[in-house]
């Protein structure tokens, strides 16, 4: 609806697409719980927006030379919101513009992935700023400058063409990459996976791989991870909605039509000279996917994986998850040598995967004692309700 919304009004007058949304939802909120649920939801949601959004350029002078080109627009998503389906097959639709116009060079790139995840993601400034492992103070004020950079330039709400869409890609790929984690990995609420947001990331991405502009190595190995990721989800959780690690899950269970179709997009990405992030972190999954079982599994491929992509990024989260490679390989202790020096980066001590990392390692070595007290420390560090039953489980083992 946000996007809809702005794709009329203009990127410029974001807020006022968002404000909307909101008023309508809580008005649907107010008036369901009363008088039931309306036998086409989309339909009443869409209605409600364009009244109060008409109700408001009515009140401002600005707009009243384009209030009648609005009031047209508007009625001419009737139809859309009449579609019970919420995915569309076509490349230009509302949510892919929105992505394009928050990834515009003129917004600052630490502020272009935090826009469109709340924009077009649909999340809360703690789950971003847990992503980012920065304070929420400072993705608050990241929103605030892209916004005011939106109003101020008179951004386009439009794909951008070919020759235009390199200095973009970057940001697009990573706001993709991020929907999906977030889907994959929920941070907070009750449930550790939110399938919705794995299946419009991977929508997303197919789209833009099947279109000329977006035809391209990167993009097609990004959906590779993601394919060879998501083909992991029905046995990542138990029937409870417990998480399970890789070696506790049933492997009959992964789907192997999406592994299938994972392996082939990181062939197709392979096709040229061009190494990315993706292509490492899709070929780790890779890895997984192909193994038999958790025993027979390539870990010094992993490893070695792990070592190109951490020279590439110098990211403490890929540093964190190499060790884990380390361990495999080398022994437990081994891996303990190398998450010490992991601790000291940058947003790691406030990061419950880390201790939840160590607490693993310790337990391996017989360190029962240490395993606890790390537990503990991760406990208090995570929301996601699954996560933390993961976590007292293993506490209490």
């Amino acid at each position: 609806m946000v996007s809809t919304l702005t794709g009329i009004f203009g990127p410029q007058h974001l807020q006022l697409a968002e404000d909307v949304v909101q008023d309508t939802l809580l008005k649907a909120l107010q008036q369901w719980s009363h008088r039931g649920v309306p036998e086409n939801p989309g339909a009443w949601i869409t209605q409600v927006a364009k009244n109060q959004a008409l109700d408001v350029l009515r009140r401002e002078a600005s707009f009243r030379h384009h209030f009648e080109r609005l009031a047209q627009a508007l009625d001419r998503m009737d139809t859309e919101a009449d579609r019970e389906e919420a995915l569309d097959s076509e490349l230009y639709d509302d949510q892919l513009r929105m992505i394009f116009t928050c990834c515009h060079p003129a917004i600052s790139p630490d502020a272009r992935v935090a826009l469109t995840l709340k924009t077009v993601g649909g999340f809360g400034v703690p789950e971003i700023a847990r992503a980012f492992l920065v304070p929420e103070s400072t993705i608050a004020q990241r929103l605030v400058r892209a916004k005011r950079t939106l109003r101020r330039q008179h951004i386009p709400f439009e794909v951008p063409s070919a020759a235009e869409l390199g200095e973009r890609l970057d940001s697009v790929l990573a706001v993709l990459y991020g929907l999906f984690t977030e889907g994959y990995g929920a941070h907070q609420g009750e449930d550790l996976i939110r399938h919705e947001l794995c299946a419009e990331a991977i929508r997303l991405t197919s789209l833009l791989s099947e279109h000329p502009v977006g035809d391209r190595l990167t993009v097609h190995a990004l959906l590779a991870l993601m394919l060879l990721q998501a083909a992991r989800l029905p046995a990542r959780t138990d029937e409870q909605g417990d998480l399970l690690l890789l070696e506790e899950q049933d492997r009959s269970r992964w789907d192997q039509r999406m592994i299938v179709a994972g392996l082939q997009q990181l062939a197709r990405s392979a096709q040229g000279d061009e190494i990315t992030t993706y292509h490492l972190e899709a070929g780790i999954a890779a890895a997984h996917a192909v193994a038999p079982s958790s025993a027979e599994t390539d870990w010094q491929r992993i490893l070695s994986h792990y070592d190109a992509l951490l020279a590439m990024t110098a990211s403490p989260v890929v540093a964190l998850n190499r060790t884990v490679a380390v361990a495999m390989v080398h022994g437990p202790q081994a891996g303990l040598e190398e998450l010490a020096g992991v601790q000291a980066l940058p947003g790691m001590a406030s990061y419950y995967l880390l201790h939840a990392t160590s607490a693993a390692l310790h337990r391996q070595i017989g360190d029962g004692k240490r395993a606890a007290a790390d537990y503990e420390r991760a406990l208090a560090l995570t929301t996601n309700e699954a996560e933390r039953r993961f976590l007292e489980r293993k506490r209490g083992e």
